[in-house]
Formats: structure tokens, sequence, C-alpha cells
């Protein structure tokens, strides 16, 4: 299978599929709303953005935290290059947190005539970069958390995930659990107002400033790694793979079915990262606290990075004692990528419990055969969303976590959107309790994790599958007062 502009995707006619022609009528029977379509399959994600670029015409606006060196991130690069060789405008902002080993890469896809690479709040020691945080903490510690895909400022895909294997389903070490939304109609256009705000801004800078112009040889050396990604057996599988995709066939066939709705995009602003304390009209925190804040029946929130701080800790234990339903759930000590966030959350769990919210820890799954034939092995939580009363559903990056709300930028959707919430609702119904720990504490107020099993239940009395290294970090991480930096 050729991933290419023209073969990739098997698009017979291309004028029948130009976006603007597909989503005019839906909007015109809709005024006012906008379509949204969950994009919970990793392959799915991955085919959503690659298709939108293939049949892009005019502009591709680009953000992301991390961009990885495998084989989505250079097939998606692949896409980006194709489609400005067809005269698309391709801009690309990321993060420079995570760009180690990518500077050839970016300064050879900046040389093209037709796409723009900045760098948000760049390194400037780019060979030792573990220098910048000695001599230049206070910035460098503040990133850009935003993820869009923005297609000829009609369509947009928002959301939890990263660009690179393990958000895609094309990971034989990790799989990222993780939700996506594409949406289409004033969202999209609010989306894409909001990258102009963010690609002008004073810490975006221009590729070229900071890593000169690609030489010709980098250029055909950009292209050469093209054609190796498509030599390689997992790349050639995944491709393989990606013709099952359910989105692709649907797509294909016209058959996708959106809901419409009130959509609002909350987004902290780029100058966020400019102070030491940003005020309050720079944050988007305001905005989510106040939507939670008005929950009456339930609350329930996914964070895979979840630190709540003594703040967070009072807010979810005020609804709790209200009334309302509460459940959280986060990564078990096993499944985490990050142990010492998990640190910033383990010291709230007691507070969180004796107030009545319930907690639950995704179980790591280990790795098996059958996965592996998948491209997963292990499995860690890394999407972002809530909902609330069964209506109210927020999409995006922010981590439930003070990271998220005072240093890193961060972005999402704020959907009224009865039906994602019903599915997040019974998510937490079928789902989270066979995948997952429930957190309780026994009649002598000593913490267990129950295990939903075939046979029953099975109660543990320490992390399950942790060793007690793991868990003596642990204690010893929560014992310190660095919550701000988790």
């Amino acid at each position: 299978m050729s991933f290419s502009t023209e073969g990739v995707f098997s698009i017979a006619d291309r004028q029948a599929t130009r976006l603007h022609q597909a989503i005019e009528p839906t909007l015109r029977a809709h005024p006012g709303a906008s379509g949204i379509y969950a994009l919970e399959n990793g392959q799915d994600a991955f085919t959503a953005r690659a298709l939108l670029a293939a049949v892009a015409q005019r502009s591709i606006d680009v953000e992301y935290y991390i961009w990885r060196r495998d084989v989505t991130g250079f097939l998606l690069f692949e896409v980006l290059w194709d489609a400005a060789e067809r005269g698309v405008h391709v801009r690309l902002l990321l993060d420079d947190n995570n760009t180690a080993g990518l500077d050839d890469t970016i300064a050879a896809l900046d040389a093209h005539e037709n796409i723009e690479v900045r760098l948000f709040n760049p390194l400037r020691h780019r060979r030792l970069r573990w220098i910048n945080y000695i001599l230049d903490f206070r910035r460098v510690n503040r990133r850009m958390h935003n993820k869009s895909f923005t297609v000829d400022k009609e369509v947009s895909v928002v959301g939890g995930r990263n660009i690179g294997d393990e958000y895609f389903d094309a990971s034989s070490a990790m799989r990222f659990a993780d939700l996506d939304v594409m949406a289409v109609g004033p969202i999209a256009s609010e989306v894409s107002n909001d990258f102009d705000l963010y690609f002008n801004s004073e810490s975006a800078h221009p590729v070229e400033s900071l890593l000169g112009r690609a030489s010709t040889d980098a250029i055909l050396d950009l292209k050469a790694a093209f054609a190796t990604v498509h030599s390689r057996p997992a790349a050639t599988q995944y491709l393989e793979a990606l013709e099952h995709s359910g989105f692709l066939t649907e797509f294909e066939e016209g058959r996708l079915t959106m809901e419409w709705v009130d959509a609002r995009l909350v987004s902290d602003h780029p100058a966020k990262v400019l102070h030491a304390q940003p005020p309050k009209e720079l944050l988007m925190l305001p905005r989510l606290l106040q939507l939670t804040g008005q929950a009456r029946v339930q609350f329930d929130l996914v964070s895979p990075y979840f630190v709540p701080a003594i703040t967070g800790t009072k807010d979810l234990a005020q609804l709790a004692r209200r009334g309302v339903r509460v459940r959280a759930l986060t990564n078990s000590l096993a499944s985490t990528d990050v142990a010492a966030v998990h640190a910033g959350y383990a010291k709230r769990r007691r507070a969180l419990l004796q107030a009545g919210v319930e907690l639950y820890e995704l179980k790591r799954v280990e790795p098996t055969p059958a996965r592996l034939t998948r491209g997963s092995s292990a499995a860690s939580l890394h999407a972002k969303t809530f909902e609330i009363d069964g209506r109210y559903v927020y999409v995006g990056s922010f981590n439930f976590d003070p990271r998220s709300a005072y240093l890193n930028t961060e972005m999402g959707l704020l959907l009224d959107s009865p039906q994602l919430a019903r599915r997040l609702n019974q998510f937490f119904a079928t789902q989270v309790p066979v995948h997952s720990y429930r957190v309780q504490l026994d009649q002598n107020d000593h913490l267990q994790w129950v295990e939903t099993t075939a046979e029953g239940s099975k109660a543990y009395r320490i992390e399950p599958h942790t060793n007690a290294g793991q868990r003596l970090a642990l204690a010893l991480i929560a014992a310190l007062p660095i919550d701000w930096l988790l």
C-alpha cells in the first residue's frame, strides 16, 4: 500500500470529496451548530488526520506537544509534504521540549516553499539540551501542550493525542488509551483562529532563525527517510491495518454520522508562559472550574496525570458532599508512564475517598501474543475528558494537575453533547470496573485496591503489581513539596 496523497485512501474522485462540498449541505441543515465525531480508536485517529491532509486544498495548521521520529510520525510528515507539493499552505507549530533529534527534519520541512515551521518556547542550546533547564529553568519549564490538526479552516481534530506510534495503536511497546474528536462547522473556525494566535505569538520562533536554512542534502535525506519508513515491515503492517479502519470505510462511503452540538473552544492565551504567575484572564482554568462547579447529579473525570493538589481535592470533595456522584479514572502506579505524577495524586486519595469520591485506577495490560500482533502491549491511560450531568463534555489536552493549570498552555472543546456524555457514563458503568481497580477504604480506614474478576472480587493491600522499590520511591516523592511542578 503506497502512503501518498493519490494512493493511500483510494479516493477515485478528488472533486467529489473536497471538504467544502462534503460539509456545506449538513452545515446548512444545522445552522449555528458544530458537528463532532469521536475518535476513540488509535488507527481511526491516525486515518482521520492523514485523510484530511490528503484532501486539503488551501491550508493545514498543525500544533503538537510531541511529534515522534517513528513510523506514524514520519508518515504524517510525509502527508504534510505531499500536501505542500500540491500547493497547500502548511503551518506546523511544535513545542520544542520534545524535538530532540528532529532539527534536520523540521529544517528540511521548513525549506519547502509552502511549509512554515515554528518552535514554541525554543531551547537555545540544541545539543546538550539539559543545559537549558539549568540556565533558564523558569522559562523552559513552561510548555505548549496544545494538540490540534486543522484542514482548510473547516475541519479540526482536537483531543489528547500527540503524534507517535503509541498514540495511534502502532507501537509494539506501549499503547495509550486516548480520545480525540473531529469537529466541523463554527468550532473549526475557532480552533483555526486560536492557532493563528499561537503561531504569531511572541513565543513562536521561525525554525530558520533558530536552525538556519536546510541544505539540499538535508532535503534529500528527508525524502529518503520517507522511503525508508515505507520499507520497514512495521509500516507495511500498519498501513495494511489502516485499510480496515472503520473511519476510512465510513468516510469513503459517505456514512460518517456526526452529532450536531453547541461547541466552545477553551484555551489558554499563549502569553501564559511569559508570566511567573499568569493573570486569570490568560487562563482557561476559571472557565473549566465554572462549568464543573455547576454539576448537580454526576461528574465523571478521566485524567491520566491526576494531581488534584489541595484546592482540587477540596473542590471535588465539596461536590461529593453536596450529593453529586463524582467518579475519577486515572492510571495505577503499575500503568502510569510518569511515576512522579502518580505520587502527587497518591497523597490525596484518602481525603477524596473520605469525602465520597469514587476512585478507579487503570490496570496495566501485560503483553500477550494476541496484543502484540495488533501492534500493542502495555497500556496506559492518556485521554483527558470529563462529563457533567449526562450533558456537557470536555475533550482536550488539559490534565487535572497544577502543570496544566498554571505552567503549560492547554486547549480543548466544551461540548453540549448528551450523546457523548452518555457514552462516557456507560464507559464508567461497564468498562471501568473490568479494566481498573477501585480504590476504597476498608473498615480500618486503610487503602485497598479491589479488582473485579470472573471469579469474584479480589482486594490488594498494596499497590497492585508493583515492587517495594517503586512504592518506596512513590512515598519519597510524595513527601516533597513539588505538586506545582507535576
